[in-house]
């Protein structure tokens, strides 16, 4: 099997002088073999991104690496650019837009602040998760497995006031080594196994197939499902709510998940959040009388990864918001 394709967008505006982003990316690049770079700052000096190559190139992509700056909470200004044009109708999102489904996004980034900073008391007030939630939700929109982030902190060197040259290359290289880790070993990592498996289990239920063979393999026997429909145990009850699923919409349905919150607990168990948006059509004889819905969802799901990493959902609780 062929080693899964890393693409690196940098989104320095210039890495030749960069003192961190160049010395992560140069790590990437002596540690792993699977690796094309693109540099945005000397490819679009004028901003004028060839989209048409930027796409090509993400297609050929199994893992999408955005290395940048942390500039202004966000990224830098040719960066959002790029995600401005790159990720357009059709392609990124809209009818047809599935090119980058299935595909790994991760966030690789550096921070000048500290990291006592970025917390409730804190100057910064918020927390580094909770600045990412738009390149998160771009993730998600995409159809992307939004990959948990590698970040710094202390990351600027400014002569005399703050840090020194040596901290701050022995901190990049400290970062691209652990880039390095975290790209070898995505495929066990629990965080990303869940968020694909997230992707996954609600693709098959805009299919709404026949069977529900592929729901039962990742249920628990003692599952207990709560729903607005009522609650439904083991995998005879769950069979009865699918059963009410499918007389109810009509397929294909529509997932969009739009927040994903994942907590680990004792063990291999894991509590799992999502809000997510139902758009469907449904059948005339239901208790919907054939109205086409958009309905913002919250689930709660408890489950545990086994030896060989498949998942187990024992718990699975519906909330339906509006």
């Amino acid at each position: 099997m062929s080693k899964p394709k890393i693409l690196v967008i940098s989104g320095h505006p210039n890495l030749a002088e960069s003192n961190a982003n160049q010395r992560v990316i140069n790590r990437l690049q002596e540690q792993l073999d699977n690796v094309s770079v693109r540099d945005l700052g000397a490819l679009y000096p004028n901003y004028q991104i060839d989209v048409e190559a930027e796409q090509a190139a993400l297609l050929a992509a199994d893992t999408v690496v955005l290395q940048y700056p942390f500039y202004w909470y966000s990224v830098p200004a040719l960066l959002k650019k790029w995600l401005d044009d790159v990720f357009a109708y059709d392609f990124a999102y809209g009818a047809n837009g599935d090119k980058l489904k299935g595909k790994n996004l991760l966030l690789s980034f550096t921070i000048g602040g500290p990291a006592e900073s970025y917390q409730p008391l804190g100057y910064n007030h918020f927390s580094i998760e909770q600045l990412l939630h738009p390149l998160q939700q771009t993730a998600y929109l995409a159809g992307m497995n939004f990959v948990k982030a590698v970040y710094s902190h202390r990351m600027v060197y400014i002569p005399g006031v703050y840090n020194t040259l040596e901290e701050v290359e022995r901190r990049a290289d400290v970062h691209g080594d652990v880039l390095v880790k975290r790209l070898q070993t995505l495929h066990s990592d629990a965080d990303y196994l869940i968020s694909k498996f997230v992707s996954d289990w609600f693709a098959e239920f805009d299919h709404l197939a026949e069977s529900p063979d592929f729901f039962l393999e990742h249920l628990s026997k003692d599952l207990v499902w709560s729903s607005p429909e009522g609650e439904f145990k083991g995998h005879s009850g769950f069979k009865d709510w699918y059963r009410l699923a499918r007389q109810n919409f009509k397929p294909p349905c529509e997932h969009q998940v739009e927040q994903l919150s994942i907590n680990a607990l004792e063990g291999d168990k894991y509590q799992v959040e999502i809000r997510v948006r139902l758009i469907a059509q449904t059948q005339s004889d239901s208790p919907f009388n054939g109205e086409d819905l958009n309905l913002l969802v919250n689930e709660y799901w408890q489950l545990e990864l086994d030896d060989q990493r498949s998942i187990s959902i024992s718990e699975y609780r519906v909330e339906v918001l509006q």
